[in-house]
């Protein structure tokens, strides 16, 4: 069998959405630099996407091309950006960054065959979709600062995550320790998942990308058994 030179696998990497629902460049900026001032270590050198499906009339293309200058500035790294399908800005052909498909969408064709002898008959074939429902992976150790763990179902958590590390599942994260670094549930759009913690430190906190960090946190439960989850695209933090 013949070696190759490389292997081409597939990785978990923490992309950062920007949703832009209005635009005015100073504005905008302005609120960007203070969510980095609040967790400059996560969102240093982190992978943008640019989302413009929900933005409240055009923004130009010179106004795009400023902004992604003006975040790579600010420590992003700007991937790629979403839009909604039949709404297609009229520049979408001449932006340098690729279309990226929209998250938590799939579609699945059914071939169809028909046959030689018999035009009339059609023979199909019926694709069905079956909830599988994945292991929950169950650490015993100390997660330390900056290693990362995945699950694709729950992820439970015998001990401390540390400042710095990072954790993220598909499904619910349950951490029977204190939670100082980042925690992101839901990783793959479930809205239903949740994160539960014996004592709420997190640098930051995210149900399906909807995140909140620790300065929000202090002023709602801190270094108290805690549950976080989702509520109508808002972030609920609750005592347990």
């Amino acid at each position: 069998m013949k070696e190759t030179d490389f292997h081409l696998k597939g990785s978990v990497v923490t992309t950062v959405l920007l949703e832009l629902h209005r635009f005015s460049s100073p504005s905008v900026i302005n609120q960007i630099s203070e969510k980095i001032n609040q967790a400059p270590h996560f969102f240093s050198q982190a992978p943008l996407i640019i989302d413009v499906s929900k933005l409240e009339g055009e923004i130009t293309l010179i106004e795009l091309n400023t902004l992604v200058s003006q975040v790579t500035e600010l420590g992003f790294r700007p991937i790629g950006w979403r839009s909604v399908g039949a709404g297609l800005p009229s520049w979408h052909d001449d932006f340098h960054l690729p279309m990226l498909p929209p998250s938590k969408t799939r579609s699945i064709t059914p071939p169809i065959a028909e046959t030689d002898k018999n035009p009339d008959v059609v023979v199909k074939t019926v694709v069905q979709e079956r909830m599988v429902t994945q292991p929950t992976k169950v650490i015993s150790k100390p997660i330390r600062s900056g290693q990362q763990v995945y699950s694709e179902g729950d992820l439970v958590i015998l001990a401390q995550v540390g400042a710095g590390a990072e954790v993220l599942a598909e499904g619910n994260i349950h951490v029977y320790g204190a939670l100082r670094g980042r925690a992101l549930a839901g990783v793959n759009g479930d809205t239903s998942a949740r994160i539960f913690c014996k004592s709420m430190e997190a640098e930051l906190v995210s149900i399906a990308g909807n995140f909140m960090l620790s300065d929000a946190l202090q002023e709602i439960i801190w270094k108290e058994s805690a549950q976080v989850l989702l509520i109508e695209d808002n972030l609920e933090i609750l005592a347990l």
